[in-house]
């Protein structure tokens, strides 16, 4: 058989060659061609229909240590929609933004600009439990906006709250984990990007915020700067820094009508909380003091500086206190000093950075109608509260019963206007609320991606109005699975707390509400759990709590019965004065408050349902 043809033409082979040629060409566009549903940014023009929100956002937040990447937002209560800017002073090869429950890079929900060389796109995106990333089949994340400007480039999109796409997260009230990262290549296919092979982060915020206008400050208003004395960073990943700092003397009673942060240029991206303590009142002198706030030879009378006055995190904006309540500071049988903690947050390590960050106080003499108070609710710090190890989930809740309420609450009750929620590290959820006669009310605060890193005060959207009679209920979602011996309540980093701080008004004697199982009841736990596994010669009783929850056998039965002991033994309530006594009345084997009534989860208008407007 001959493969050429001595008559073949030059005329012939050349065609054949350029045939050859097209049908090459042909195959590498197709290979390289548009990726389906995503958006060529190169030739991306805004439509007429989807106008651009008002600018500047208002909420913004630094994403990485260099503050390289900056995302900003604005929200549509009535669309149910939130508005997104994202800069990056240096674009490279693109970029990933992203939510997941926990900042996880795997099952995160996506948006992704990427380059294949010869174009950038834009799309929906998500990552499997490997990292591995997808194009959605449900583009959610719609471009508004593609600029660049003399400082960065700059990309507007918006997306719904709830797309109701399985693989899209849920934006809700609470903590927002944001992850991000930088392309360093650039990608023929997105299906070739693994988030686990690219430089990436994580950050959180609050999203969804009030829907109202900033007030106006009176005109008689000062300003105090508690802030930190010029102080080196520590060259260290994390840092707690605690500074003394002294009212002014002599200060009379003024009302605390607003607060906001402030921080030294160019530290924005490492200052990560900052929060405020008032001593307490009865600590005539507190000492200088200006270091760690875990350093073991540091003043021991720091430890009565432990009520909340001021707190914020990266991303949060001014507190304003509602135009008829203020926080008193000052005057007769106020306390002197006041305790500023500022967390550091230094993942490069970055060294020789000075800061004066801190909180400003802004106070007017002029008083409003009330005092505002601050309240804990939740369980009492004790290791009679215990969560077992290995648990993916194990639920405590803290009562404030209707006993304490009608007792301690006025005729008209009280307005709580915003809270702190507050957990150590094994906290994953915390949830509030308002119960009137066996039902449930109203959610006072949730949140169910709550991170012990992010701990601010949060406004509630609308004031709850707590009577005498009712009772508050705050729930605590934990996750031990990363430990092997059970985890007590305490003040210890890795023992745990079930807190909700709630701002409210007016001020009453009631600081303090909150429970613990009944001790008597938790050592027949105890006794009970020692006789099942054999153990008869148990030491109840003989040593403390802790102890004896360490030498229990822990497994399935152990971590059941527990719970069961905690949702129906009778409880210990701690009703407190200001002055830490307890109001008059019997607060022992008090009967776990009854809930007949649940309030159901609002549902989105794609899930059949309308959330309520802000």
């Amino acid at each position: 058989m001959r493969i050429f043809n001595k008559e073949l033409r030059l005329q012939d082979i050349t065609i054949m060659y350029f045939t050859a040629l097209a049908a090459l060409m042909v195959i590498l566009v197709a290979s390289y061609q548009a990726p389906p549903n995503a958006v060529d940014v190169s030739s991306f023009k805004p439509s007429p229909s989807s106008p651009l929100p008002p600018l500047p956002m208002p909420f913004h937040v630094p994403l990485d240590p260099r503050g390289e990447l900056q995302l900003a937002w604005n929200i549509s209560y009535t669309n149910l929609e939130i508005y997104m800017e994202l800069r990056t002073a240096e674009l490279r090869h693109g970029v990933v933004l992203g939510m997941s429950d926990r900042g996880e890079l795997t099952n995160a929900d996506l948006v992704v600009l990427w380059e294949s060389g010869t174009k950038s796109y834009f799309g929906d995106a998500w990552s499997d439990s490997e990292g591995h990333v997808s194009l959605d089949s449900q583009q959610d994340y719609e471009l508004l906006e593609a600029k660049q400007r003399a400082d960065g480039f700059y990309l507007l999109f918006k997306r719904p709250f709830s797309t109701c796409d399985p693989r899209d997260y849920l934006i809700e009230e609470g903590t927002v984990h944001i992850i991000y990262g930088f392309l360093d290549k650039p990608l023929a296919s997105l299906e070739e990007l693994n988030l686990s092979r690219i430089h990436t982060g994580v950050q959180r915020v609050l999203m969804l915020r009030p829907d109202m206008p900033s007030p106006t400050l009176p005109p008689d208003v000062e300003t105090l700067d508690v802030v930190l004395p010029n102080v080196v960073i520590p060259t260290q990943e994390t840092t707690y820094w605690c500074f003394i700092n002294k009212l002014p003397d002599n200060l009379a009673k003024n009302h605390i009508v607003m607060y906001e942060s402030v921080i030294t240029p160019g530290n924005e991206a490492i200052v990560h909380h900052i929060e405020v303590f008032e001593c307490a009142p009865d600590v005539s002198e507190v000492p200088p003091y200006s270091g760690s706030c875990d350093d073991k030879m540091k003043p021991r009378k720091l430890n009565f500086c432990r009520h909340v006055l001021a707190a914020w995190a990266m991303g949060a904006e001014a507190f304003y206190y509602p135009p008829d309540a203020g926080l008193a500071v000052g005057g007769p049988g106020a306390s002197r000093f006041l305790r500023l903690e500022v967390h550091f947050h230094n993942p490069l390590l970055i060294s020789g950075r000075h800061d004066s960050s801190g909180i400003r106080l802004h106070y007017t003499p002029s008083l409003r109608r009330y005092d505002a108070g601050i309240m804990e609710l939740g369980l009492v710090y004790t290791p009679v509260m215990a969560i077992p190890p290995k648990q993916q989930t194990f639920y405590l809740s803290g009562y404030c019963t209707s006993k304490c309420t009608q007792t301690a609450l006025p005729p008209d009750g009280i307005f709580i206007f915003a809270s702190q929620l507050h957990t150590h590290l094994a906290g994953r959820g915390v949830r509030t609320v308002l119960v009137r006669g066996g039902k449930e009310l109203e959610i006072v605060q949730e949140d169910q991606h709550f991170s012990t890193h992010y701990q601010t005060i949060r406004v509630l959207r609308k004031m709850v109005n707590v009577l005498p009679g009712d009772v508050l209920i705050t729930k605590c979602t934990y996750n031990t699975e990363d430990r092997s011996k059970p985890t007590v309540g305490g003040f210890g980093i890795m023992e745990e707390m079930c807190v909700n701080y709630v701002h409210y008004y007016p001020r009453t004697q009631l600081e303090l509400c909150k429970s613990h199982v009944d001790p008597g009841y938790l050592q027949k736990y105890f006794s009970f759990i020692n006789r099942f596994h054999g153990n008869d010669q148990c030491v109840c009783g003989e040593v403390d709590v802790t102890e004896q929850y360490s030498q229990l056998h822990w497994d399935d039965f152990t971590g059941e019965v527990l719970d069961s002991l905690y949702n129906t033994a009778p409880i210990s309530m701690h009703c407190n004065q200001s002055t830490a006594r307890l109001f008059p009345g019997e607060w022992e084997e008090q009967t776990i408050p009854a809930v007949a009534s649940i309030l159901e989860k609002p549902r989105y208008p794609c899930e059949g349902g309308a959330v309520p407007s802000s």
